[in-house]
């Protein structure tokens, strides 16, 4: 787990916060967007919780940075606001979680989990936020998702859609019968013909062509 907050206080916060996690090790901390390359290539963390705004690299550019490595960490941001367009604009640069720095201690505990396990965490105001916005989109996004789900094997599509209901790939697997690894396979090859880097934006953009 990395930490990337111009905020000494946050980062020191969100340490106390973590340490009562013991399967949650934080392997460091930077105090910029900018630094948060060399400190992955260094540190190689699972999971990186990072902050918004930052002076000199802001946590969307740093995001997009981060998702454009070899090796990938999944990616949390973290802030003091939630307006509409930061939420998108992280999902669009790679983010598989969106939290409030208002959030409990649970709820940002159990948000790194569930990235590093592989499934996305956001806010009740960010989902609500991200379906006004899928909403909202114009008719060329909407053809465009709706032609990239029928390219979708049966079984990628059921994959999808109980994605999109917000099931982990563990749910997904018991509910279709199929091995977890299977559920992979399929997500993956769904992403990728959905043009998304991640569960979030798949779930995005199946919702924006009409499922769920």
């Amino acid at each position: 787990m990395l930490l990337v907050d111009d905020d000494a206080l946050v980062c020191q916060g969100l340490e106390l916060i973590l340490s009562s996690a013991p399967d949650i090790e934080v392997v460091g901390s930077v105090d910029d967007g900018d630094r948060a390359v060399p400190a992955v290539q260094q540190h190689f963390p699972d999971v990186v919780l990072l902050d918004v705004r930052m002076q000199r690299l802001d946590g969307i550019a740093a995001t997009g940075a981060l998702r454009a490595l070899a090796n990938p960490p999944k990616v949390i941001v973290l802030t003091t606001f939630d307006a509409d367009d930061v939420v998108m604009r992280a999902i669009g640069a790679g983010a598989s979680g969106f939290l409030l720095k208002t959030a409990a201690a649970t709820e940002i505990i159990d948000a790194i989990r569930n990235v590093a396990g592989g499934a996305g965490a956001l806010s009740p105001q960010s989902i609500r936020q991200v379906f006004q916005q899928v909403q909202a989109s114009n008719d060329q996004d909407r053809q465009r998702a709706r032609a990239a789900l029928a390219t979708l094997t049966d079984r990628e599509l059921a994959v999808v859609r109980l994605l999109v209901k917000g099931l982990s790939n563990p749910e997904i697997a018991r509910e279709l019968y199929l091995g977890e690894a299977t559920v992979k396979t399929h997500l993956t090859a769904a992403q990728q013909k959905l043009g998304a880097t991640n569960r979030v934006q798949a779930a995005v953009e199946a919702t924006r062509g009409g499922l769920g």
